[in-house]
């Protein structure tokens, strides 16, 4: 080889050297393809130490503890050319990854990551998004390697915890409103009742005989008023005819004639205002227009026969003064006291046969009428003592006696009423008991008639059919535990039969036969208005409007029924059957009012307290018409005779 080479040669060969040592001595950056993955967190791009591996690991875990979502971290170099998307779908589908699997792919040197998957349940893609540019990205632009990893597990965690959205401020908001909304609700409530309560007050200030003034009234007051005006007439006519009863016994029929008189007018004119109410009531709706008209006619009905008893008060002060032989009084009602006080054994006796022989649900009605007897009594013994206590004064200071008396008066009438009640039970049972067979044989051939009129009768027919069936089925069982019920059940289905009867052309029914039955009707009627009247008169204090209504009409369907008798007997036994089902309902709706009474003021168990609820003592700061006089039973005044405004009177001393 020629010499003039060598150098060249050994130039040549120096470079390549270097080029060699160059390739094994520079770092390269291999290309890192797709792979399957087989652990939670793979680190090839070397990013993590041993602390920040467990970390992430950690992390890892907890969410797949918690909401058993699998997450996979990948660290690489770069993502062999592909796009960060691509080469993450193309390691999940190598890695087998199903729809509970997560894919964070990180590329620590081309600064690039990738996340695939399917959102877990409950985790939207806004919440995915602000995780990933919220929590991820910052930290990856930091080269927090391991702190991205842990964020994307702990930010789905949170979001599938609904941590994602604090609910704090939103249940914070959520209760203000609600809160806000119920005392809106309460303010309206609040301002209605107020409203309420002063148009019922320019109701109560307004002349009850003036129908322009009233009719300037709202509706709603009308009606509240008219009900108020029905309780306050209905008890002072209760009351008047107590006082009138007793007058009567002092002087006779002819000199309390104009009295009675002016009673029946107010009677008669509270019967019509009762109908009226009941009008209101029924099932029948009228237009606002027909109401007000209604309600006028009413609460003007009702104004002038209260104002019709007060124009005779002074007259009849005149004739009954209390205070003149006060003391022979206070002597005659002791004696009242000790005859209805021997009476409470021998009723109370009667009570327990009636108890043990038939079930609660009959003697409802006066199963607490020796108890009340017994307070009423008690509550006039201490009337009398008081009434002593008061004549025993000097002139001009023994006024207070006339309201013992009244009181006393009243409370021992009561009572007398509670024990006739109970002694008659009994009779009441047995005129039912006796008049049930005759009420199911007629029954029995009133069936006997409808059996070849089944094609003629129609559905009213089959009704009354099934209905007096039902009754002869439950006959024996009836008549045993509630002879009362099972007799007016008996002739109420009777009744009913017969009007299917007639309207199917069957036959008509003769004067005798029409009389039997207007007999029985009428009994039935006359002791179920009974029973209601008596158990209403004897708890006035807890009726309000509804019983005493149903009661005044009971009481003129009956009335109706006894004067067409004679000449109507069919329109009659209508009128009959009518008063026997108001005084029925009446009856219960007063046992409701009194039961609804005792809850709102419970029973103290005293003679006062029972005569509350009798009606004896009237709370005087009532109603707008009651004024002074309260005499000296804790703020209560006695009734007298007179109109509900009567209390004004009584520090003038005397009332009939």
């Amino acid at each position: 080889m020629p010499t003039t080479n060598y150098p060249l040669r050994r130039i040549t060969c120096f470079v390549f050297g270097l080029v060699f040592v160059g390739a094994v001595t520079m770092p390269v950056a291999t290309a890192e393809q797709p792979a399957r993955m087989d652990t939670y967190v793979t680190d090839s791009a070397g990013a993590l130490d041993t602390g920040d591996s467990q970390r992430v690991r950690a992390a890892v875990d907890t969410l797949y503890a918690e909401h058993k979502v699998r997450l996979w971290i990948a660290y690489v170099d770069n993502f062999a050319g592909t796009s960060p998307q691509n080469w993450a779908a193309r390691t999940a589908r190598q890695s087998g990854f199903g729809e509970r699997d997560l894919l964070l792919a990180v590329a620590t040197r081309d600064r690039a990551y990738a996340f695939d998957g399917e959102a877990p349940s409950g985790v939207s893609e806004s919440e995915i998004d602000r995780i990933l540019t919220g929590q991820v990205e910052p930290a990856l632009r930091d080269d927090r390697w391991a702190d991205a990893g842990v964020a994307a597990a702990a930010g789905i965690g949170s979001a599938m915890s609904g941590g994602g959205v604090s609910m704090g401020p939103v249940l914070l908001i959520g209760v203000l409103i609600v809160l806000a909304l119920v005392g809106l609700l309460l303010y309206q409530r609040y301002r209605q009742r107020a409203r309420d309560r002063a148009e019922l007050e320019q109701a109560r200030s307004t002349d009850p005989t003036d129908p322009a003034a009233l009719a300037a009234l709202p509706l709603e007051a009308l009606h509240a008023r008219s009900r108020e005006v029905l309780v306050e007439l209905d008890d002072a006519v209760r009351t008047s005819a107590e006082e009138l009863e007793l007058a009567v016994g002092e002087f006779g029929d002819a000199a309390v004639q104009p009295f009675r008189t002016a009673l029946e007018h107010a009677r008669a004119a509270t019967a019509k205002a009762f109908a009226v109410r009941q009008r209101l009531d029924d099932a029948v709706p009228e237009t606002p227009d027909e109401q007000r008209a209604l309600l006028i006619e009413l609460i003007t009905t009702a104004g002038h026969a209260d104002r019709e008893l007060d124009a005779r008060v002074a007259e009849f002060d005149a004739m009954r003064d209390l205070l003149i032989d006060a003391g022979p009084r206070l002597d005659a009602l002791t004696r009242d006291i000790v005859e209805l006080t021997a009476r409470i054994p021998a009723s109370e006796a009667e009570l327990t046969r009636l108890t043990g022989a038939h079930p609660a649900s009959v003697l409802e009605p006066i199963a607490d009428n020796v108890t009340m007897a017994r307070e009423r009594i008690a509550f006039a013994d201490e009337c009398v003592g008081d009434g002593h206590r008061e004549i025993a004064r000097p002139v001009g200071e023994q006024g207070a006696a006339v309201a013992d008396i009244r009181a006393a008066e009243s409370a021992l009438g009561q009572a007398r009423t509670l024990l006739d009640a109970v002694d008659g039970a009994a009779a009441h049972i047995r005129q039912a008991r006796a008049g049930i067979p005759a009420a199911l044989d007629e029954l029995r051939g009133d069936l006997d008639a409808a059996a070849g009129l089944t094609e003629h009768g129609g559905e009213e027919l089959a009704s009354a059919v099934a209905a007096a069936r039902t009754v002869l089925e439950n006959a024996d069982t009836a008549a045993e535990a509630d002879p009362l019920g099972a007799y007016h059940d008996a002739i109420a289905a009777d009744g009913a039969l017969d009007r299917a009867l007639a309207a199917a052309g069957d036959r008509k029914r003769s004067a005798d036969d029409l009389a039997r039955r207007l007999d029985q009707a009428l009994r039935d009627a006359a002791t179920r208005v009974r029973m209601a009247t008596d158990f209403i008169a004897t708890r006035r204090g807890a009726m309000e409007a509804i019983p005493r209504t149903r009661v005044s009409e009971a009481q003129r369907h009956l009335d109706e029924a006894q004067r067409l008798r004679a000449d109507d007997p069919a329109a009659a036994l209508e009128h009959a059957r009518a008063a026997a089902d108001l005084g029925g309902r009446a009856l219960q709706e007063a046992q409701a009012g009194v039961q609804t009474w005792e809850v709102r003021r419970p029973p103290s168990g005293s003679a006062q307290a029972g005569a509350i609820l009798g009606g004896i003592l009237i709370d005087s700061m009532l109603r707008g018409g009651m004024g002074g006089g309260r005499g000296h039973h804790g703020g209560y005044r006695a009734g007298s005779f007179g109109g509900s405004g009567g209390s004004r009177r009584i520090s003038r001393g005397g009332r009939f």
